[in-house]
Order: structure tokens, then C-alpha cells, then sequence
């Protein structure tokens, strides 16, 4: 196959740039491809809402930055911030006319909410079923555009460089390009290769390198791990987002239920088991500090009183209202047999979001050429060391009208002072004093192809066979998320990274010989990129000497003076 523009992920990210292109480009075909269905996507899980500065009576753009800077702990790239949150508002309002419908109250005025580490109500909702309300909505836009064809049930293996054309390819290599992708179909379960001109990934996050997440089952890192492979850059992947209050169930791991923190925005509270409201002892903010204080806050009092959980508490709050604006976490908790007006909820952190990712500039270029990324798998500057509540629907969807915008007007320069270009940036190629190693592209360019479609070879499965034991994959998989868990969670210490290390050398050995020696599947893939991430993250954790936001290393409790990003 071979398209104009191919769109790895179908969440908002994905989405946004499809529809966005596909009005601008009428004459261009696009592809997007999911490996589950349509809208099985982290988007579809968001419950809270999305931030937006949209009552400037009594909020401005200087507070939604100033309150992301501080939740960022100082890695944020302030540019980013103000990029973020003053084009967030048209981009809220573009999807409102698209046919998102957000809560409103009587007189017809959006009802804000709001989160932890905000100053200010901005959270626009959908009940608690925002995500699904926005996914709703672009795959109905999506619908009417005959020059976009969704393909579900079909998982990207691999992105297609020079690499698959016979050269070299090292970190040092410049120009690296991608000229499109190698797929599994699922539904016939051969590898196929799609060409395409321009390539976007909205591939999403890698919950599911843990043992409990409030992420799907299809969030195993594949974005990350393939541009990983492709020597893209990658950066900031110790910074893992524990969402503090996922619905406890006992013996239950893989998703969790997730209790968004507007809960807690509209006034519930956190107690230990003895209940104690212990918040007030860790952080001014009490119950509405930034996720990664509270995280850490449960944490601590999990281990003191050698519980599993901690509770929340809505019996005081107005019922009528919490089941108008949390119907389905209601229902849950009903259905589970705790009625919210007489009982705590049970809850524990969990895995939640990735703030790094793929290192992309202001307008979401990739360090590979014809190669953007955006969403949760895109490492953009906004989040630094810890995402703000809210934020992740907004930069989703920013970052695809910029990615549409630079992809589509590739002769139109950004303006002065913005200027990008990934293969002449020292910020992608610190290591490139050393050169080509192979001496392949040693003149620095990309190989002249001028039919990719026959010099891009069709996937090579000889000498391999069948598997013959499936626990080969679903062991290391359990085997993963307990040593993540364990070793590389919410507080980390140098011996149980390094533990966690030497584990993930064992099963890297032995995923890739398998891997090798057998038939490739969706099964045996994830479990290679899971592999990978946990890679990533245990090693910027290693390397990252001091305590920072999301990171918590109690050999290195303090932060350091030196500011910087982890770029591997």
C-alpha cells in the first residue's frame, strides 16, 4: 500500500491530524491504522476532562503556565507551556464545533472543574466520560472524509528507514528517514509494508510495563520502542505518572478502574485506615496537590500502616450531584457493592501516563525526517517532570494542528527563531563527532530511492517457525510488570535499579532470541517493546541523580542545580 500520510494511533491526536489534513488535502489520501478497534485508545479512558483558560474573568493564560511550570518541577520548556496554553482555547472550541458536547449548567455557561496542582476551575467535562465524548466526536468527523481510510485489528511492527535498504544506521547516522511501515494484519496474520511521504505517531503510553494501570490493554509502548530501535531520540522516560486513586480490587491486576481526581476537585477526601485525613501533612494543597505529591503521600501511608490501599471519602458531598457528574464511577462502585454515600472508596496509585516520550520540537518534528509524533508517546517539552491534571487532552490536540500545519506546508518555513531542522540540530546529534561508523551515508544524505515500493523489501520470515509455547511470552510479560512494579515504581533506590537492570538484560536476551527464531506475532511484539520501555525508564532513573517530579530516588533525595533531560 502507499499513501500520502500515514497516522499510527486513532486516539485525539491521531484523529486531530487525520481530520485536519484531510479538510486541507481533499486530493490526499491518509491511512490511519489502530491494532484494536476504532476507539479502543487511552483517549476513551480519560475521565476528568480537558484544561482550558476559558473564563477570563477570573482565570488567565499567566496562570494555567504558571500552575504547569510549578507541576513540572522545573524540566518544562517554558515555550512549550505558553504554546500549549494559549492555543489550547482554539483548539477546545474547534472540537466543540465538531460536536463535543461538555457539561453546562442552567443558564447555558460551562461548568469548569477543578484538579490538583490548578489555582483556578478550567477542566472542561463530559460527566466522567470526557475522553469518550472526544473520540465520539472525531471518529463521526472522521466519517464524512472519503480520503481517510481507518484500518483496524492492523499493528505496526517496525517503521521502515534506510536500515531495511542495506545501510548503517547509528545514533550518528544524519537523515535519518522514514518512508513508511512494516504490519502485521491481523486479520489475515501476514507482515505487509505501507510507503508513505509523511508519518505521524499517536501511539500512546506503555501502562501496561506495570502491573496495575489505568491504561488498556493495548498501551505497551510500541511508538516509543520502534523509534527507539529506528535511533530516534528519546527522552525523560523515568518520569511515570502514578495516578493516585484507582478504584482498589483485591487480586486484580491489568486495568484498574480509574476515579478521576475531579472527585477530589469537587471535595472528596483521602484517609488512611485509620481515618485520618493525612494529606494536610504532606502538602499545603492538601487533597488537590499535584498527582505526584499525592502518589507519593499514599505511598508512604500504605507502608506505614502495611495496607494495600488508602480510602476516599464522599459521604459529605451533595449525592444528587456526584451522580449527575460521576455517573459511571457510581454505577462501579455500586456494582462492586459500596454505595459512595455511606462507604469510602478503596484506592491505590497506579501506572497512568508517560510525560517522556519521543523527543519532538515545537511544531512535532521527530529527530527522523518525515516523522512527527505527538500525544502521550511524544516527549514535547510540556510536561517536564510531572504532567498537570487535565493538560494531556490539550497538548494532544495542539500538537496535532501543528503537526498538520509544518506536514502540510512542508516549502513554508516557521518563522525566524523557530526554525527546525532535525538532521543539522545539535539538540538530536550530541554523539555525532564520531560520524557514520559504516561509512554508508557518509556523505551525510538520505539514499536516492525513486521507487520505495520495490527497493523496500518484503519482510524476511525464513528460518523462523511456529511458536510451540505461548507462556515463553506471557510469563516474561508477568515477569515485566512485577519487576517494574517492584523496582522502578512510585519511590526508587539505586539496588532496586539496578536489580531491575539486570532482569531486563535477561529478558531482553531472551525475548530477541525468540523474537528471531519465530513467526512474529501482536503477542510476542508487545512484549518486545514492553521490554524495551522498561529499558528506557529504568535507565533514565539510573541516570537521573537526584529526586525530581515524578522521579523519586531515595539515594538521591534532593534535586540537583543542574536542569536537564534525559535523552537516550
Amino acid at each position: 500500500m502507499k499513501t500520502d500520510f500515514l497516522v499510527i494511533g486513532s486516539g485525539i491526536a491521531g484523529l486531530t491530524y487525520a481530520l485536519k489534513v484531510a479538510q486541507d488535502c481533499p486530493d490526499k489520501t491518509i491511512i490511519i491504522l489502530t491494532k484494536a478497534q476504532s476507539d479502543e485508545t487511552n483517549t476513551k479512558y480519560a475521565q476528568g476532562g480537558v484544561a482550558g483558560v476559558m473564563d477570563m474573568d477570573n482565570d488567565s493564560f499567566e496562570k494555567h503556565i504558571e500552575d504547569t511550570l510549578i507541576a513540572g518541577d522545573g524540566l518544562c520548556n517554558p515555550k512549550i507551556v505558553e504554546i500549549v496554553v494559549t492555543e489550547g482555547v482554539e483548539r477546545i472550541r474547534e472540537i466543540i464545533e465538531w460536536g463535543a458536547k461538555f457539561d453546562k449548567d442552567n443558564e447555558g455557561e460551562y461548568t469548569l472543574g477543578k484538579e490538583g496542582g490548578h489555582s483556578e476551575s478550567r477542566i472542561l467535562h463530559h460527566k466522567d466520560v470526557t475522553g469518550r465524548e472526544m473520540e465520539r466526536t472525531l471518529l463521526a468527523a472522521i466519517k464524512n472524509k472519503p480520503n481517510i481510510n481507518l484500518i483496524t485489528h492492523c499493528f505496526v511492527v517496525d517503521i521502515i528507514t534506510q536500515h531495511h535498504l542495506g545501510f548503517l544506521v547509528t545514533k550518528a547516522t544524519p537523515d535519518i528517514a522514514c518512508y513508511g511501515v512494516y504490519v502485521i494484519n491481523m486479520q489475515t496474520n501476514k507482515i505487509e509494508k505501507i510507503i508513505s511521504k509523511i508519518t505521524l505517531l499517536a501511539a500512546g503510553g506503555n501502562g501496561q510495563a506495570y502491573r496495575t494501570t489505568t491504561n488498556p490493554a493495548i498501551a505497551t509502548g510500541d511508538g516509543v520502542a520502534m523509534i527507539y530501535r529506528a535511533k530516534g531520540r528519546i527522552e525523560n522516560m523515568e518520569f511515570i505518572q502514578f495516578h493516585p486513586t484507582a478504584l482498589y480490587e483485591p487480586g486484580i491486576a491489568g486495568q484498574a478502574f480509574l476515579i478521576t481526581e475531579a472527585v477530589r476537585g469537587d471535595g472528596a477526601i483521602l484517609r488512611n485506615n485509620k481515618g485520618e485525613a493525612f494529606m494536610e501533612r504532606y502538602d499545603a494543597r492538601k487533597d488537590l496537590a499535584p498527582r505526584d505529591i499525592v502518589a507519593r503521600a499514599i505511598d508512604n501511608e500504605m507502608k506505614v500502616t502495611g495496607t494495600e490501599h488508602v480510602f476516599l471519602d464522599c459521604r459529605h458531598m451533595d449525592m444528587e450531584k456526584f451522580v449527575h457528574h460521576f455517573p459511571n464511577i457510581y454505577e462501579k462502585c455500586k456494582s462492586l457493592g459500596i454505595d459512595v454515600a455511606k462507604q469510602m472508596i478503596p484506592v491505590a496509585p497506579a501506572a497512568h501516563y508517560s510525560c517522556g516520550g519521543i523527543k519532538t520540537d515545537e511544531w512535532g518534528r521527530s529527530s527522523i525526517n518525515n516523522l512527527y509524533a505527538c500525544g502521550e508517546c511524544a516527549s514535547t517539552g510540556l510536561h517536564g517532570a510531572n504532567r498537570l491534571a487535565s493538560n494531556s487532552l490539550l497538548e494532544a490536540m495542539v500538537f496535532a494542528h501543528r503537526c498538520y500545519l509544518d506536514s502540510t506546508a512542508p516549502s513554508k518555513s516557521p518563522p525566524i527563531g523557530e526554525t527546525f531542522q532535525p538532521h543539522k540540530s545539535s539538540t538530536f546529534n550530541q554523539d555525532n563527532s564520531s560520524g557514520n561508523e559504516g561509512g554508508a551515508l557518509s556523505d551525510g544524505k538520505a539514499p536516492n530511492v525513486r521507487d520505495l515500493e520495490t527497493a523496500i523489501p518484503d519482510w524476511n520470515t525464513s528460518g523462523t517457525t511456529a511458536p510451540k509455547e505461548m507462556i515463553l511470552i506471557t510469563q516474561s510479560l508477568k515477569e515485566l510488570q512485577l519487576l517494574m512494579s517492584d523496582y522502578v515504581g512510585i519511590v526508587r533506590t539505586n539496588v532496586r535499579l539496578a536489580r531491575a537492570m539486570k532482569r531486563l538484560d535477561l529478558l531482553h536476551e531472551e525475548t530477541e532470541a525468540l523474537y528471531q527464531a519465530t513467526e512474529i506475532s501482536l503477542q510476542l511484539c508487545e512484549v518486545r517493546n514492553l521490554i524495551t520501555v522498561g529499558y528506557l525508564i529504568t535507565k533514565g532513573a539510573q541516570l537521573r541523580h537526584e529526586s525530581r517530579g515524578l522521579h523519586f530516588n531515595t539515594d538521591y533525595p534532593y534535586k540537583s542545580d543542574l536542569l536537564q533531560n534525559i535523552v537516550l
